[in-house]
């Protein structure tokens, strides 16, 4: 059976391009790996990536002159989650209070693992979660 190996990409659409990369790159000690008026791309672990698009600019064909990426776009609260080491609760919990993010909800799902909700600045529910989410 063909299957993929990994989700390379993710995407969430921000009003504010500076704010989110702001946020992102603090929050999650991510690297900018490519930039422009469009997009951020933001390392998050080997060959995982966040790409964060601004509201309304890929809503037509992108010629990159090498392909054509298809128009796409997203509106209203989005979702993402990064996982995370499960003995580094505390210290995310921390460093959330510490970037005055507040949690919005703490899960601890049956099979063993615990998430924590927050909000980016664009209204996003974000997540961090210890492994065992999918049990």
């Amino acid at each position: 059976m063909l299957r993929p190996t990994r989700i390379a990409e993710t995407a969430l659409y921000v009003d504010d391009m500076e704010r989110a990369v702001k946020f992102y790159t603090a929050l999650l000690s991510s690297r900018v790996l490519r930039r422009d008026e469009r997009l951020c791309a933001l390392e998050i672990a080997d060959e995982q990536v966040l790409l964060l698009f601004r509201r309304g600019a890929s809503l037509q064909p992108t010629d990159l002159g090498f392909g054509v990426v298809p128009a796409h776009d997203g509106s209203g609260p989005l979702h993402v989650c990064f996982g995370m080491e499960a003995d580094a609760l505390p210290q995310w919990e921390e460093k959330l209070k510490q970037v005055q993010v507040p949690i919005e909800s703490r899960v601890v799902w049956p099979g063993g693992a615990t998430s924590l909700y927050f909000r980016d600045p664009d209204g996003n529910a974000i997540e961090l979660a210890t492994a065992g989410l999918w049990k």
